[in-house]
């Protein structure tokens, strides 16, 4: 997924942002990627709790250069998942690929 979107890092956690897997280039830090992945998403839950949201789809935080921070929260067999990105370029998609890894992820986890 890296090599096809050109993220510099991926990480699969879980709510509570401890790795479970990654893949990132030598300049990349997936535990501080993951920390921060669960920072953001206990502050949108605790958002979309007091709003009375179902359960958010993607969290996106983009910087002044254009890069963007993608969280894609699910869940498999009970258990709450994040995919996150870095995502380099702001007209650079990602959506596509993010979708083929979290169905991916779905159904070895299902095994």
């Amino acid at each position: 997924m890296n090599k096809k979107g050109d993220f510099p890092i991926s990480v699969l956690a879980d709510s509570q942002g401890f790795p479970i897997a990654f893949a990132a280039a030598p300049d990349q830090d997936p535990a501080i990627q993951s920390a921060v992945v669960a920072l953001v998403q206990k502050a949108t839950a605790q958002a979309g709790s007091q709003l009375g949201m179902s359960q958010t789809d993607e969290i996106s935080l983009y910087d002044t250069e254009g890069r963007r921070l993608i969280c894609r929260p699910f869940n498999v067999n009970d258990h709450s998942l994040i995919l996150a990105v870095l995502v380099p370029d702001k007209r650079q998609s990602y959506r596509r690929l993010t979708n083929t890894a979290v169905s991916a992820v779905k159904r070895q986890w299902r095994l």
